[in-house]
């Protein structure tokens, strides 16, 4: 997944609308703009406008049109969720549909999810949305979960990063818990830079306040130290792996512009033979 990285992640650029207080697009504007660090100057010249046009937006003595929303949106990589707060502020309806993935119409996306996932086996993955909330996983997964002492954690709505994270989840058996902890918490952080998600930022905190680990490891010298691993100790022995990251492309729902679809791969051919041997 790419984001845009940015060190202020106190601001949320677009707070769901019941936590928000009224107020003009303009505001919206300039929050996001200045989430993503740019001056006016240089958004002008980003969105092929003039500063005086993007000022007289900002301060709200021009009402931008429907068309102008969506294009300063599309330059600020704002999310589709946020794109419809944004024309909401100014007075237009919104254009981006959210549906349950159940849905009828998201039929042939979540076939194409359960396509992935499935056809990953014997090998471990799973699909989250925007708080990293479990959508969807295959039969790989749960042999890996039999460590978790704290059942609870297992319990729907399930949360990844905090099932990963948790002194009583997956943290104790994972072999390599400072990298692994680093590289999720990075990954959070990278996140809400690009999203301003306020849930996330929560999260965050909630995530940092677990014990951290007192040793660091070094990444494994079978990986060549061009990613990090997920060293896992479970029954059937020790297990590590490589994850790749899969979203929809081009999605005009925000349902499916919100998830992705994890898929972990063998990092050794002794994890590969383990899995290849465990019943799924």
């Amino acid at each position: 997944m790419s984001a845009r990285t940015n060190s202020q992640t106190s601001r949320r650029p677009g707070a769901s609308r019941d936590a928000r207080p009224a107020r003009g697009v303009g505001d919206h504007l300039r929050a996001w703009r200045q989430h993503r660090r740019l001056s006016q100057l240089d958004f002008a010249l980003e969105a092929e406008i003039s500063q005086r046009h993007l000022s007289f937006m900002e301060s709200g003595r021009a009402k931008p049109s429907r068309e102008m929303v969506l294009h300063l949106a599309e330059r600020l990589e704002v999310p589709l969720r946020e794109r419809n707060a944004l024309l909401l502020a100014a007075g237009y309806a919104p254009v981006y549909p959210e549906r349950a993935l159940d849905d009828p119409a998201l039929a042939l996306a979540r076939e194409a999810v359960d396509l992935v996932i499935r056809g990953h086996e014997p090998y471990p993955a799973l699909a989250v949305d925007r708080h990293w909330t479990l959508v969807a996983a295959n039969k790989a997964i749960a042999p890996l979960l039999t460590g978790v002492a704290d059942k609870s954690l297992l319990e729907p709505p399930v949360n990844v990063l905090r099932l990963g994270l948790h002194p009583d989840g997956l943290a104790p058996h994972t072999v390599n818990l400072p990298e692994w902890r680093e590289h999720l918490i990075e990954r959070l952080r990278q996140q809400i830079a690009a999203s301003g998600d306020q849930t996330l930022a929560a999260l965050l905190e909630e995530l940092s306040s677990y014990p951290v680990p007192k040793t660091r490891a070094k990444p494994r010298a079978d990986l060549g130290g061009i990613v990090v691993p997920f060293e896992l100790q479970t029954p059937q022995g020790l297990l590590s792996f490589f994850s790749t990251t899969t979203v929809f492309g081009t999605p005009v729902d925000i349902t499916l512009s919100e998830l992705a679809l994890e898929c972990f791969y063998p990092a050794n051919a002794e994890t590969a033979e383990i899995l290849k041997r465990t019943p799924l």
